[in-house]
């Protein structure tokens, strides 16, 4: 990798925040828009949504959902309907005060998330038992108006999905809660390579209006946590705001249970956080828009670029496979495609083609490997999932390297002043605690494991009896 290469990324333990920006720009993921928070998302980004969107799209379908769309205005009555979820996203709401030159009647909000909206349409097309459970699910864009922002982490504008049902009872919304958020960790762990803590946000936490929130957490490589996914169960707060009710099968008129859960493109920048280093992203196999490159080398000569497509059109039968056939060097190939984290770059010219053979070299490791060119199509999904694995392990072990654990409050506060990480610790369930702890350390609560282990009896914080214990880290 030439210098010129190395001076287009800040390295990451130099400026952190700013190696993140360089990468989305130089690997053509986001561009800036004219409006200040929001982001184009250009055609690789997008391509990389969608592998993840087609991944995710499909689990929700095979648990039994429907997708549909809801309107992207809320009346502002209609929003003030559920009193702590309106007061929950009062400071991000963006309002449209007025249509051409006539100022509205009411203020319109631009939807910041759709319990509403599903509320009122629930009411109007559930009566009976029967009806139930309406299990619906929605992919989208909504507005939050954010006073600091950063491309896929925190944008005025996100896509996203968003999924809210209704059941007859709290336990089958208990079990619906529970099985979105393991099809979240499912993705994240599985497609992404990214290792989740599952468990329930604290009270203070939680989602605005819902009963209790379940969360999977990821560290980042700066040792920052991100909340990647969570899951809502609402209980019947929504329900009686709205009046959602249907007939049970004794005749009696009952409240509905709902949940809600979502999963957005900031997940773009956990995988670029998690996985990506110096030379810019590494992408796993099963989320990368190509997974294999392949670099005629001297393509000028006889025959390098036939059978250059030659190897394309074969294994495209297995993996996304691209071609770069333009007449830049391959050095800056190398460069582009290690920068944009194809997982895999397959190299052939004319002595490769004499010998029977081509060479590929992993993004994740860099290691060239020679293979015979009639065992490609035998040993590259081999070599995929082996870099889909090495992936995860690796941002595993590094989660575990940087978990601690601490017993008293002191030693709380000198991990958090010396270091970056999770770290577990126990709880009273206090809010005060909490509150404290933010104060002093900078860190907040990420969730409570549902695996959860005892390490003391007492609170880190107030020396109370311990109720649970929470994994605490500074987040984005």
């Amino acid at each position: 990798m030439g210098k010129e290469f190395v001076k287009e990324i800040t390295a990451m333990d130099e400026d952190f925040a700013q190696w993140y920006t360089d990468v989305v720009k130089k690997a053509d993921l986001v561009d800036y828009s004219s409006v200040r928070g929001s982001m184009i998302i250009r055609p690789y980004g997008y391509a990389l949504w969608e592998n993840i969107k087609d991944e995710l799209d499909r689990r929700i379908k095979e648990t039994g959902h429907e997708n549909v769309y809801m309107p992207l205005f809320i009346p502002e009555s209609l929003l003030q309907k559920e009193k702590d979820h309106i007061e929950g996203f009062a400071p991000e709401v963006a309002w449209v005060t007025h249509g051409g030159e006539e100022e509205l009647q009411e203020r319109l909000c631009v939807r910041p998330t759709s319990e509403v909206l599903f509320g009122e349409h629930y009411k109007n097309i559930i009566h009976s038992y029967r009806d139930l459970p309406k299990l619906y699910n929605q992919w989208a864009n909504v507005v939050r108006w954010e006073k600091t922002t950063r491309p896929f982490l925190r944008t005025l504008e996100f896509l996203w999905q968003e999924g809210h049902t209704c059941h007859a009872t709290d336990e089958e919304a208990l079990e619906e809660t529970v099985k979105m958020l393991n099809v979240y960790a499912e993705i994240c762990e599985n497609i992404l390579a990214i290792p989740v803590i599952k468990g329930q946000k604290t009270e203070k936490e939680k989602f605005a209006g819902a009963k209790f929130t379940y969360t999977i957490e990821s560290l980042m490589h700066d040792g920052k946590a991100l909340q990647s996914g969570t899951s809502h169960h609402l209980g019947d707060g929504f329900a009686k705001a709205f009046g959602i009710q249907f007939t049970d099968q004794e005749g009696k008129l009952q409240y509905v249970q709902q949940t809600s859960w979502g999963f957005t493109t900031r997940i773009i920048g956990a995988m670029i956080m998690v996985h990506g280093d110096d030379r810019g992203l590494v992408i796993p196999p099963k989320a990368a828009p190509t997974q294999v490159m392949i670099v005629p080398i001297a393509q000028h000569k006889d025959g390098v670029l036939d059978y250059a497509y030659e190897l394309k059109e074969k294994l495209s039968k297995m993996a996304r496979v691209g071609i770069d056939a333009s007449d830049k060097k391959p050095g800056w190939k190398f460069n582009e495609y290690e920068m944009k984290g194809v997982p895999l770059r397959l190299e052939v010219g004319p002595k490769d083609i004499e010998k029977g053979q081509v060479i590929l070299a992993r993004r994740d490791t860099g290691e060239k490997i020679t293979v015979a060119a009639s065992e490609l199509e035998q040993k590259l999904p081999g070599i995929l999932e082996d870099i889909q694995h090495s992936l995860f392990e690796k941002a595993k072990n590094h989660r575990e390297e940087k978990t601690y654990q601490a017993i008293e409050f002191n030693e709380l506060k000198e991990i958090f002043a010396a270091k970056t990480g999770f770290v577990k610790a126990m709880w009273c369930g206090d809010r005060s605690c909490e509150d404290r702890i933010k104060e002093e350390t900078g860190a907040t609560s990420r969730c409570i494991p549902f695996d959860a282990e005892s390490i003391a009896k007492t609170c880190v914080c107030c020396g109370k009896d311990a109720q649970q214990l929470v994994y605490w880290a500074k987040a984005y």
